[in-house]
């Protein structure tokens, strides 16, 4: 039988504060330099919009980085590497949009979590200014969530903590929810946390049934594509407040859409591959 490329590493709490450490180095040296930066040139570049972009990139490389060398190397004599084959058009057309109708089955449930209130009212406060900060620039915003999140975080949440701990013999819904759920804590706010819970299962599920981190990437993309776009241009991340309708309708349409092409996807469609 011939070895498969893709090393057979697996995820335990180790790797969990391997990649804590790697996080935590790439951003303490783009703070640091920022701080040098200060010194010499008596400018903060906190206040440029594309700062957070470099952070946040330096802290995820850095974090796949620490977990490829101490962990996947050291255990298993290979290099990181995912598979990231595309794969026949009409898997396309069931992930998509199965990934809608889960965007709006979140959307429905998160409006339900309170805006107001001696906690929650100065919570969302607090969240939606720093949003308000991390949106000015509509480009830095776009590279940052369409292009930059997607690829680190499928690595991390889906190539990583996903596959590691179905490599250790974890069931593969235990380690879709799991890695879903620790998808949704480092968001920090309830509000996205459910979101990212639902459609990192989507995303786990679709990575779990094709093998190709390249899907999930996608469709994390669309996601927040879509999401950018409505905070551009309409100012809102609502699908109902956009399109002027109901919560109710939106979560009907989105049981369907997400009913619909589960089925499809999952008892219909048959994926033929080989991680060789």
């Amino acid at each position: 039988m011939e070895k498969s490329k893709y090393p057979n590493f697996t995820f335990t709490w180790i790797g969990g504060l391997v990649l804590l450490a790697g996080l935590f180095f790439g951003t303490m040296v783009v703070s640091f330099f920022n701080v040098f930066w200060m010194f010499t040139f008596k400018e903060n570049l906190q206040y440029r919009d594309w700062f957070f972009m470099i952070t946040n990139a330096a802290g995820f490389l850095t974090a796949i980085a620490f977990f490829d060398f101490f962990i996947v190397r050291r255990t298993t004599g290979m290099k990181l590497n995912f598979n990231f084959s595309p794969t026949n058009f009409s898997t396309y057309l069931l992930i998509f949009p199965m990934m809608i109708g889960m965007m709006f089955i979140a959307e429905f449930i998160t409006a339900q979590i309170p805006t107001t209130g001696p906690f929650f009212g100065k919570y969302y406060d607090f969240f939606t200014q720093m949003m308000e900060k991390l949106t000015d620039d509509p480009v830095v915003m776009i590279i940052t969530a369409v292009i930059c999140a997607p690829i680190f975080e499928e690595i991390i949440f889906r190539g990583i903590i996903q596959k590691g701990l179905m490599n250790k013999g974890v069931e593969p819904k235990m380690a879709i929810v799991f890695a879903s759920v620790i998808f949704g804590a480092i968001h920090g706010n309830p509000w996205q946390f459910v979101g990212a819970v639902l459609l990192g299962c989507v995303l786990g599920l679709v990575y779990y049934k094709t093998k190709s981190l390249l899907l999930p990437m996608l469709l994390h993309g669309f996601n927040n594509l879509c999401s950018t776009l409505l905070i551009t241009y309409v100012k809102t991340e609502s699908f109902a407040d956009a399109f002027k309708v109901s919560e109710w309708i939106i979560l009907t349409i989105g049981i369907a859409l997400f009913s619909l092409f589960y089925f499809l996807f999952m008892k219909k469609y048959k994926v033929h591959y080989s991680e060789i």
